[in-house]
């Protein structure tokens, strides 16, 4: 099943700037769910953006926030638990997923939206923890559940379908 722009949404969990210094390669990270949302901001895809306990750890990366259509604040982990549902547009139906950290926020925020019926598709460069083989291990967790794991260009080129699109030499810009 291709991925649709009409139904997607990005979802960036968490990438907040005090946490970023933590996570593996949390600059490659943020660059990477920087230009996913960058393209979905071109294609029409709206972006949504969590920030854990922004009263003690602080905003969303100032590069991502500008790029999020709507950012909700949590305590919980999963962002479900706080209000992510109904800020979900109606007509999404698949949820590209990125942020840190993959084991907890991520995890459990993407375990709850396949249980609610999304089609989560967690970003492989996008998503970090402190630790690579948490990392790992959330997505073969992931994966055992039922979330198609993606990368960056599979998502640009399914939701452009064809290199006639309007957007495709503003995209092709940002993958290479």
């Amino acid at each position: 099943m291709l991925i649709q722009a009409s139904e997607s949404a990005v979802l960036v969990v968490d990438l907040q700037q005090k946490l970023l210094p933590a996570i593996h390669e949390g600059q490659a990270v943020l660059a990477r769910t920087v230009r996913m949302a960058t393209i979905a901001g071109l294609l029409g895809v709206p972006v949504i953006g969590t920030e854990q306990m922004p009263d003690k750890l602080g905003p969303n990366h100032p590069d991502i926030a500008r790029l999020c259509d709507k950012i909700l604040p949590k305590r919980h982990f999963d962002a479900c638990a706080e209000g992510l549902l109904p800020a979900l547009p109606t007509a999404v139906r698949q949820i590209i997923v990125t942020g840190c950290e993959a084991h907890i926020c991520v995890l459990q925020t993407a375990l709850s939206l396949l249980h609610a019926g999304y089609r989560v598709l967690p970003l492989m460069e996008g998503c970090g923890s402190r630790r690579p083989a948490d990392r790992d291990a959330a997505f073969e967790r992931l994966r055992a559940a039922g979330a198609t794991l993606v990368t960056l260009e599979m998502v640009a080129y399914e939701w452009m379908r064809e290199s006639g699109h309007p957007q495709f030499r503003n995209v092709l810009q940002l993958i290479k």
